[in-house]
């Protein structure tokens, strides 16, 4: 069963809800610009682990729209 957006019209609406937008605004959050942002040095043993996720990663995001 799926919900539409006319059935969340039902539910009660609190004043203190804030969209994500606000929040991120708030709190100073900003997107990532590459996924070398991601990186900490405890994380990879190895620049060649490094190297190698953000390979794949690219490599993926790149099928994924070419899919598209």
């Amino acid at each position: 069963m799926s919900a539409s957006s006319a059935d969340y019209g039902a539910y009660p609406h609190d004043d203190n809800d804030v969209p994500v937008e606000e929040l991120a605004r708030r709190q100073g959050v900003r997107p990532i610009k590459s996924a070398a942002e991601l990186v900490h040095p405890e994380v990879w043993e190895t620049d060649e682990e490094l190297d190698a996720f953000l390979a794949d990663l690219d490599a993926r995001r790149r099928a994924g729209a070419s899919a598209s």
